[in-house]
């Protein structure tokens, strides 16, 4: 029995050694670790003419180990292009800023993008870690509603009689990047002054739907000319407008509009023009008096002959 205890003894014995020294060595491997914080997480670009299409966003990468890490960066974006660092140096229980800039294509339609960020420890004071390290951070890139009207009067100058109807078209464009509600109408001082005038106007639709950058929406403008002209011409101007529903609403309304001269005729003589009939009437005038010049001359002549038989 005593043999025994002694080998159960050397082996216990033998089994503590290892373990003391296994266990400074498992305490002494480096472990890996890394964290990553990103704001804004929603990231809202302009698309609009004039605009800069770029957005950014802000990340903090964190080492919490007491070694120095080599960060690796990667940043994914659904197409868009990007800008940031590929990698970073961090030190022991330290932290690093860094900027993620975001760039769309000019004039893009409304949609949203997704934006991932990872951060992955490559190396711990050099040397490539045991354990894999990462984190990421996800994103949404906004795209931006903007609106952009074009107005194109089908005629731009109309000549007309007094008392007549006509359909006046104008073609609205929607030339935003989302689907857009179209005010249209006449300005307030174009359609006093018509009214005062004498015209009638009558604008069926006030407001109209448009795709965006598709076929323009003609609008109609029923107009009847005033009913006693008189006996000079006369111009007017219709001044149509289309207004963005979707700018108004977001406190600045984008007004587009397009001015039509309306030239009505005066009253004249069936077939003479005022200034052409006033040469004319002083033609035939002229060609009269010359006559009766003639025929006095003739007759004058006449008596003298016989006054003188012998001549």
């Amino acid at each position: 029995m005593s043999a025994l205890k002694r080998s159960m003894f050397l082996f216990a014995l033998y089994m503590c050694s290892i373990l003391l020294v296994a266990t400074p060595v498992a305490a002494q491997t480096p472990t890996a670790a890394v964290s990553l914080t990103c704001a804004p997480n929603n990231i809202n670009i302009q698309v609009n003419p004039g605009a800069i299409p770029t957005g950014y966003t802000t990340c903090t990468v964190g080492n919490p180990t007491a070694y120095i890490e080599k960060i690796a960066i990667m940043v994914t974006s659904d197409g868009m292009a990007t800008a940031s660092p590929g990698n970073l140096y961090v030190g022991a229980n330290q932290e690093v800023d860094f900027q993620v800039s975001v760039r769309a294509q000019p004039y893009m339609d409304v949609q949203s993008r997704q934006l991932t960020v990872s951060a992955t420890v490559q190396e711990m004071n050099g040397v490539p870690p045991f354990n894999q390290a990462d984190s990421t951070n996800t994103m949404i890139i906004n795209i931006e509603q903007y609106s952009l009207v074009q107005v194109e009067a089908v005629e731009p100058f109309v000549q007309l009689m007094p008392k007549v109807d006509k359909n006046f078209e104008f073609k609205v464009y929607n030339l935003g990047n989302q689907i857009d509600f179209m005010k249209v109408g006449i300005t307030d001082s174009s359609r006093k002054t018509l009214e005062e005038a004498g015209f009638t106007i009558n604008l069926p639709a006030v407001k109209v739907q448009l795709e965006s950058k598709t076929a323009p929406q003609k609008v109609r403008v029923m107009i009847r000319t005033p009913k006693n002209q008189g006996w000079t011409d006369a111009y007017h101007v219709l001044d149509f407008y289309a207004e963005s529903d979707f700018a108004c609403q977001n406190g600045g309304c984008m007004r587009e509009s397009q001015m039509v001269t309306i030239y009505v005729r005066g009253v004249y003589l069936p077939g003479f023009e005022v200034i052409p009939a006033l040469s004319m009437l002083a033609l035939a005038a002229a060609v009269v008096g010359r006559r009766l010049n003639s025929e006095d001359e003739e007759e004058g002549a006449t008596e003298w002959r016989e006054c003188a038989p012998g001549l």
